[in-house]
């Protein structure tokens, strides 16, 4: 598991740096080339936009902060083939953009010394792998200073150019209707392509159910506040022609209102905001590749976990590789592409939402959760669909051949590897009263919210999530238990029912298992098995273990290796202080079934209800 390093200044950070980079000092002219005067509308409405996609994906992120981000949660909603697609087109489009970052520092180091952009770029990427390598809390702090240096420029050029501007140059606002401004907000979409990457990191944000929300939210806010004012001044300052044609416009913008120091000082600013985005778009991408491999859909080895530095090595190489590839890819394709791609992901991600919900995973539990349910999802799928649409069939066939490289990875590697459980096949059971699934999600989706509510989650807890439960009817004597616990135990241990029984009584018979009025915990070593097992019952009325302990609600026969006691004996010590939890026997017996009961025991001391 990773580290939890990053802060909730450090969430800003991710996702401003990320998005503030070419999207802003590149983009404005090509989308000025569409959209004309209203190009700043393009900008906040590009803005609008992503908030209607990111609340979904923030949902999904507190709910399962786990590294990979929307493949990880369409993997757990839609399952591995989706999974996989989203994953490879994920980490593709973050490393594109991030190329574009180095490319454009690249070419800023080339107008001032004359080197070679490649081989600057080379050396750049080289650079921002081994400050990965190094630990995300260098990375995390090294993209603060960058932000904090970046938003004052960006400040400076909105309070000298602001007065400056020329009303005339808005008129007409929108020359030729509204249809360019709508494919211009399509375009420059991917200028908040940033805010998908903080998601990829939620395994190392700490206090993930507060930080996530509050530090994408406010980087969304804050990065369309200043696209919009940004573009607003470039529109009044600048000539059309000038604009429509230049890739530097911010620099040149500054120029008009602040001559060659303008210039210069913007040319700064961008050269952060290259630095700034090639740096936590490989800490973002890189983890596409780990969470791939966590599911087995990759080789396992990529998501190695180096001792020391606690990062993903391997998995930065590889992503460090595909930017070195791509660093000539043409930029209009690039955008549109890696706009497509984003937009893509947004539908999946509000879909996942409607499909986790509508499934009533019991441990489906985010700590934020989008309003207005399920209308705003329906919506914005809806919209996120049409802008794709509006990109083009260019853009369309550059994203099916990227589905298409995802889908041999899938046949030929992933589709191969044991069957997952996912949210859809709980939908489908909802729907069709039909056994798709076991409970294997459930206790995937417990151990993240285990991991989100800080506890610590060790071997008796897994025990408990393996377990067998049986609830029993009125109030049943003990050797109705016993048998029926013989027959669970039996399955899980693979030793003879009888055998079992004999033990389990012979236990009851002659030692006091009762752990309080209320519980009992009845522990043998029996035969040669190679694990624990655990079988819990559960009784409303009462089980009279004993004329001292009539109403017994809860007993756990557990039993393991004669050859491994010390295991055995935590977690006996373990459940006896689990079963004391405060509020324990209240959640046991209103628990409706085995998923609650086990909550009961694992997240009762989290005070959930």
């Amino acid at each position: 598991m990773l580290k939890r390093r990053i802060k909730l200044f450090g969430i800003f950070s991710i996702a401003a740096g990320a998005m503030i980079s070419s999207g802003i000092f590149i983009l404005p002219g090509l989308a000025f080339d569409i959209a004309g005067p209203a190009v700043f509308i393009s900008y906040f409405l590009a803005g609008i936009l992503a908030l209607a996609g990111i609340l979904s994906v923030i949902e999904l992120a507190t709910a399962m902060p786990k590294a990979g981000g929307d493949f990880f949660y369409i993997n757990k909603t839609f399952g591995p083939l989706l999974g996989t697609l989203t994953g490879f087109m994920g980490w593709t489009a973050l490393s594109l953009k991030s190329a574009f970052a180095i490319y454009g520092l690249s070419e800023i180091i080339n107008t001032y010394t004359g080197t070679s952009h490649i081989l600057s770029g080379l050396l750049l990427c080289l650079a921002f792998v081994a400050l990965n390598i190094k630990g995300v809390r260098e990375a995390a702090v090294f993209q603060v200073s960058l932000v904090g240096g970046l938003f004052l420029l960006m400040f400076l050029f909105i309070g000298f150019g602001l007065p400056e501007v020329d009303p005339g140059r808005y008129v007409p606002l929108m020359r030729n209707g509204p249809g360019p401004l709508l494919f211009a907000t399509g375009f420059v979409f991917i200028s908040f392509g940033g805010l998908i990457k903080v998601a990829n990191v939620a395994e190392e944000v700490v206090n993930p159910g507060r930080n996530l929300p509050l530090g994408i939210i406010s980087s969304l806010l804050a990065v369309t506040l200043l696209y919009t004012l940004v573009t607003f001044i470039l529109t009044g300052v600048l000539d059309a022609e000038q604009f429509r044609g230049s890739l530097t416009p911010v620099a040149d913008g500054a120029e008009v209102f602040l001559g060659a120091p303008g210039y210069v000082l913007i040319t700064i600013a961008a050269s952060l905001a290259f630095i700034s985005t090639a740096n936590a778009g490989i800490m973002a991408a890189a983890r596409y590749p780990l969470a791939l491999s966590r599911e087995h859909l990759i080789p396992p080895g990529i998501s190695a976990i180096h001792k020391k530095s606690r990062t993903p090595v391997y998995s930065i190489l590889i992503t460090g590789a595909l930017i070195i590839v791509s660093l000539m890819l043409p930029l209009e394709t690039l955008v549109k592409a890696a706009s497509a791609v984003v937009l893509a992901a947004f539908v999946l991600t509000n879909a996942a939402v409607i499909v986790m919900r509508e499934s009533k995973l019991i441990n489906y539990r985010p700590s934020f959760k989008t309003p207005l349910y399920p209308i705003f999802q329906i919506a914005s799928i809806g919209l996120f669909l049409y802008f794709i649409a509006r990109l083009g069939i260019e853009t369309i066939e550059v994203v099916s051949a990227l589905l298409l490289v995802g889908l041999l990875i899938y046949f030929f590697y992933g589709r191969k590897k044991q069957k997952r459980e996912y949210a859809l096949l709980t939908l489908l059971e909802r729907v069709t009263h039909a056994r798709l699934s076991t409970n294997k999600l459930e206790d995937d989706l417990r151990e993240y919210l285990a991991d989100r509510k800080n506890i610590e989650w060790g071997y008796t807890d897994k025990l408990i999530g393996d377990a067998r439960v049986i609830d029993l009817e009125g109030s049943p004597g003990m050797e109705e238990v016993l048998e029926q616990a013989g027959r669970q135990a039996s399955e899980l241990s693979g030793l003879d029912e009888g055998l079992l029984y004999s033990e389990f009584k012979k236990r009851v018979d002659h030692s006091d298992i009762c752990v309080s009025d209320f519980s009992a915990i009845v522990h043998i070593l029996p035969g040669s098995i190679s694990k624990m097992f655990l079988v819990m019952v559960r009784s409303r009325q009462g089980i009279k273990v004993s004329d001292t302990h009539p109403d017994v609600r809860a007993i756990f026969l557990l039993g393991g290796p004669k050859d491994d006691k010390v295991e055995h004996l935590r977690a006996l010590i373990h459940l006896a202080r689990l079963s004391r939890e405060k509020r324990f026997e209240e959640q046991w017996q209103k628990g409706e079934g085995p998923i609650e009961l086990k909550n009961a025991l694992i997240l009762g001391k989290a005070r959930l209800h």
